[in-house]
């Protein structure tokens, strides 16, 4: 096992916390996208019965709510590696 100073660990997670800040930033906006894309969708598509519609929409949902869920995972994970800094 490799011998790590305790500063080079704490530099290191602070460059793993902000690459998932970075990813956070891209979550939202994707979330952002997602939101718009079923705004316009539903817009042009209102009334339509056409079962392609509805699976569109539900996908959409469906990406939304996952990016949702990604979203609060990368908030627990950056509370506990900030917590395990904290011990160091």
């Amino acid at each position: 096992m490799s011998s790590v100073s305790v500063a080079e660990l704490k530099s290191a997670i602070e460059s793993a916390l902000q690459q998932v800040k970075d990813g956070q930033a891209a979550i939202t906006a994707a979330s952002q996208h997602v939101e718009t894309a079923q705004g316009t969708l539903g817009a042009i598509t209102q009334g339509s019965g056409h079962e392609s519609v509805a699976s569109a929409q539900a996908a959409l949902a469906q990406a939304a709510t996952e990016l949702e869920q990604s979203l609060a995972a990368t908030f627990a994970a950056s509370e506990q590696a900030e917590s395990y800094a904290a011990t160091l």
